[in-house]
C-alpha cells in the first residue's frame, strides 16, 4: 500500500472479501446446496433424504440472523454510532458466525461425500434405476461439489477484522498481480471469484488463472479434484455406458 492511496480505498480492499453481497451469496449457495440434496433419483443418501438438508437449514437460519445483527452493527461503526463495549461483542460475535458457517461447511461436505459413497454404492449392486437417473445424480454431486469447495476458499481465504496483519492469503488471483496502473481498479476476491477457483478446478483438475499458495490451500484443491474426478469417471462414465 503506498502513501498515495486513500483510505477509501484502503477500506474497500480489506473490506472486500466480507462484503455483505459476497456473505449473503454464501448463505444462498447454501441454499442451493440444501435444494439439490432434495432432487437426487436414486436412493443414494445414508440416511433418510430430508435429515441433512433439515440440519443444514437448522445452522444456517440462526447464522443468518446473527450476521444481520452484525451488519447492523457494523453500519453504526461506520456512522460513528457504537460503543467500545459493543464493538467488543461485535469482534465476538464474528469470530463465532466465523467458525459456525465453517461447522456448516463441514456438514454439507460429509452429506455430499455419504449421496457419492451411496452412488458408488448403487453402481456397484446394480441398484440404480437407470442411466439417465445416474447421471442426473451425478451431476447433482458434481455441482454441489464445486459449491461446497467455493465456500471452503472463500472461508479459509476470507480475513476477520482483528485478524494478525502478517497473516499472508492462502490464494493469489490475477487481479492482485496486475498493475493498479494497468487495471485502473483495486478489486480484492469475493465469492464469485471464489466459485470459479473451485469450478475451473473441478473441470480441468487445476487452476486457471488463481494458484494456492499455502498446504491447506493445495489439500483442499486436491480433495476437490479427487472427488469431481471419482464423479466423472466412475459414475458419469457408467452412466453413459447403460444409455449406450
Amino acid at each position: 500500500m503506498t502513501q498515495g492511496e486513500s483510505a477509501p480505498v484502503r477500506r474497500r480492499i480489506e473490506e472486500a472479501p466480507g462484503a455483505p453481497a459476497d456473505i449473503w451469496f454464501a448463505r444462498g449457495a447454501v441454499l442451493v446446496i440444501v435444494a439439490l440434496q432434495f432432487l437426487f433419483v436414486n436412493e443414494v443418501t445414508i440416511l433418510p433424504r430430508w435429515v441433512m438438508p433439515t440440519l443444514e437449514l437448522a445452522l444456517l437460519l440462526p447464522l443468518s440472523v446473527a450476521t444481520v445483527w452484525t451488519l447492523g452493527v457494523e453500519r453504526k461503526r461506520a456512522a460513528g454510532e457504537i460503543e467500545g463495549d459493543l464493538w467488543i461483542r461485535l469482534a465476538r460475535r464474528r469470530r463465532m458466525i466465523h467458525t459456525a458457517f465453517f461447522l456448516l461447511t463441514a456438514l454439507v461436505s460429509v452429506a455430499n461425500l455419504f449421496a457419492l459413497a451411496g452412488l458408488v454404492h448403487e453402481i456397484m449392486h446394480g441398484h440404480a434405476n437407470s442411466g439417465k437417473s445416474l447421471l442426473a445424480d451425478a451431476l447433482n454431486i458434481w455441482a454441489t461439489n464445486v459449491i461446497i469447495f467455493s465456500l471452503w476458499y472463500w472461508n479459509l481465504d476470507k480475513k476477520l477484522p482483528g485478524a494478525p496483519s502478517e497473516a499472508g492469503p492462502h490464494f493469489i488471483f490475477t487481479q492482485q498481480t496486475v498493475p493498479v496502473s494497468f487495471t485502473r481498479r483495486i478489486r480484492a476476491p469475493g465469492y464469485i471469484d471464489y466459485l470459479f477457483l473451485a469450478f475451473t478446478n473441478a473441470t480441468a483438475f487445476s487452476p486457471s488463472d488463481t494458484f494456492p499458495l499455502t498446504p491447506r490451500a493445495k489439500l483442499l484443491m486436491m480433495t476437490e479434484a479427487i472427488i469431481s474426478l471419482v464423479t466423472i469417471v466412475l459414475v458419469a462414465a457408467r452412466a453413459v455406458g447403460m444409455l449406450a
